[in-house]
């Protein structure tokens, strides 16, 4: 892990390459075990403003989701994502079954007409920090839903309306 690795995160309805995130996430976790979560948001925005620029209009954003970001790094809940849509996961080195995987949920989304953020995890690294134990694996707002198939698309759409009800 880096100091000069850039991870991309969800600010708002954007997504934003952040400098030194992950190392961050871990000092502060190591740091700060019973601080409030106001406390930590501060912190993590004392740390990364150091070598990232954040508006001084956004900053309470930024807070909110490196916040967001540290809960998940650290097994703490995190509220759902909120109206924007769901926030899609699938891991895997970009092999054939994994881009299937991509493919049918891209069809999935737009035959129900919903929205959502898709992200292909391809780094090795990346993946494993979800501790799944093979690919394709598919995430959906932080769950995971499948390792080492591809779901059929029965199974797909059922579970995207479960994800959006949820919201």
């Amino acid at each position: 892990m880096s100091s000069n690795e850039i991870t991309q995160i969800k600010i708002g309805k954007d997504r934003v390459g952040i400098i030194g995130l992950k190392l961050v996430l871990t000092e502060v976790a190591e740091a700060s075990a019973a601080q409030a979560d106001e406390e930590i948001r501060t912190e993590l925005l004392k740390r990364l403003a150091k070598r990232n620029y954040f508006p001084e209009s956004s900053k309470e954003e930024y807070g909110n989701a490196f916040l967001r970001e540290f809960k998940k790094s650290t097994g703490r809940p995190v509220e759902n994502s909120g109206p924007d849509g769901l926030e899609i996961k699938v891991l895997g080195p970009s092999c054939a079954r994994c881009n299937q995987l991509e493919q049918d949920l891209m069809a999935v989304m737009a035959e129900m007409n919903m929205v959502a953020d898709i992200e292909h995890v391809t780094d090795i690294a990346e993946i494993g920090s979800y501790a799944v134990m093979g690919t394709p694996a598919l995430i959906v707002n932080g769950a995971v839903k499948s390792v080492g198939s591809i779901p059929p698309k029965t199974k797909l759409k059922q579970w995207m309306q479960d994800a959006f009800v949820k919201q």
